[in-house]
């Protein structure tokens, strides 16, 4: 059995990017499930903003450190879907909690090492072994990965190293589900004022301009330039896009 209107499950969608992928994909009528990872007055809110614009909407803690407690959440988030939606598949995954570091490879220990690996990638990939089987035939599967996967920048080796074996991940969930019609696409924004990384691009105004002089746009990226194009590649116009890397980043570092 399917629902009435799509569903997708986002991660980290209680603020930034996230929130703003769950509004832009609600505007295209599918209902939303997303996951927060302390602030729940946030997330109701956000709850509230979907419900508002006529989509059914719930939430989920979720801490990506917390590995063993990754098959309490898929079983949760199946709960859900059975009781809110009379259902026990969706539609689309969009892997996009995470958080920012900035750490020279001198400073780089190995307990920020390991709590980076299980935010961007091993949590990742075994949240994505977890759910695909739930996915339906015809589903699609976004990784936002980063623009600095293509440069480098002082700082992201490890973060920039992460985002970059999800970019590899993404061509392989294409190759392996591709007979399901389950596509796999690696949206990697560039610089955008949220609160990511502690809102400098955000917030600095002399980090805001470094970065817009960086930029062919002359501008550093808002949430809609990343949340309108998530929405438009679980849409039936991209059909055909799949296993690639889309860089939204206004022509950074070009």
């Amino acid at each position: 059995m399917k629902a009435k209107n799509k569903i997708a499950l986002v991660t980290g969608g209680s603020r930034g990017l996230g929130k703003n992928m769950a509004l832009a994909l609600a505007n295209d009528g599918v209902d939303i499930i997303f996951t927060y990872y302390i602030e729940v007055e946030e997330a109701q809110s956000v709850v509230a903003e979907l419900v508002e614009k006529g989509q059914s909407s719930q939430t989920l803690q979720l801490d990506l450190v917390q590995f063993n407690l990754l098959d309490e959440f898929v079983q949760k988030f199946r709960t859900i879907l059975k009781e809110e939606w009379g259902v026990e598949t969706f539609d689309f995954l969009i892997h996009n909690g995470g958080i920012g570091a900035s750490i020279s490879i001198e400073d780089c220990t190995e307990e920020k090492f390991d709590q980076l690996l299980y935010i961007h990638y091993k949590s990742v990939y075994f949240l994505t072994q977890k759910l695909i089987p739930a996915v339906n035939d015809g589903g699609c599967i976004v990784f936002i990965t980063s623009a600095t996967t293509r440069y480098c920048i002082p700082g992201y080796s490890l973060y920039s190293s992460l985002k970059s074996a999800l970019e590899t991940l993404t061509k392989h969930v294409a190759q392996e589900y591709g007979n399901r019609g389950i596509r796999s696409v690696a949206v990697a924004p560039g610089a955008i004022a949220t609160d990511f990384n502690n809102a400098k691009a955000r917030d600095d105004e002399e980090v805001q301009q470094k970065l817009a002089n960086m930029i062919a746009l002359g501008r550093v990226g808002q949430p809609d330039d990343i949340g309108q194009v998530v929405a438009f590649l679980c849409s039936d116009a991209a059909q055909w896009i799949n296993g690639e890397r889309i860089e939204i980043s206004g022509g950074q570092a070009l």
